[in-house]
């Protein structure tokens, strides 16, 4: 019996600790994540490339533009490192990494892209997510 009692203390502090790690690991993952990302953006002058790219096509103009009307105070998650913490856990990283070497590659259109997002995100986090591009975009 006092085995037991042992056993079960011992199984609820190990998922204890595991779910902590777990929440706070993809935490420090996706701060890290969007602070790599926005370092690396802004010192290579990317950001000013990639704003351009959406500038000159009328398509992701269009796609990002429907952001400005949207009400933010029913977004799931105002922030990029919300929005990189429901990313992470709704796709993962190494699945990530796959789609941006396709990208760059050239494997993978906007469309594709697009598409995956959509069968990925609810409606609500896809507008969340615009609405964060919107802002980084245009510094607003």
């Amino acid at each position: 019996m006092r085995f037991l009692r042992n056993f079960v203390i011992v199984i609820i502090v190990l998922a204890g600790l595991g779910y902590g790690v777990y929440h706070f690991g993809t935490k420090w993952a996706s701060d890290k994540l969007v602070e790599v990302i926005s370092t690396e953006l802004s010192d290579s002058g990317e950001m000013e490339m990639i704003k351009q790219t959406i500038e000159s096509d009328p398509e992701l103009q269009a796609f990002i533009a429907d952001a400005e009307s949207v009400d933010e105070s029913k977004l799931p998650f105002t922030t990029k490192e919300e929005a990189t913490r429901v990313i992470i856990n709704k796709i993962g990283i190494s699945e990530l990494q796959d789609i941006q070497s396709k990208v760059q590659q050239g494997q993978m259109t906007k469309e594709e892209l697009i598409q995956q997002a959509e069968s990925n995100f609810t409606k609500e986090e896809i507008a969340a997510m615009k609405v964060i591009a919107y802002k980084e975009l245009y510094n607003r």
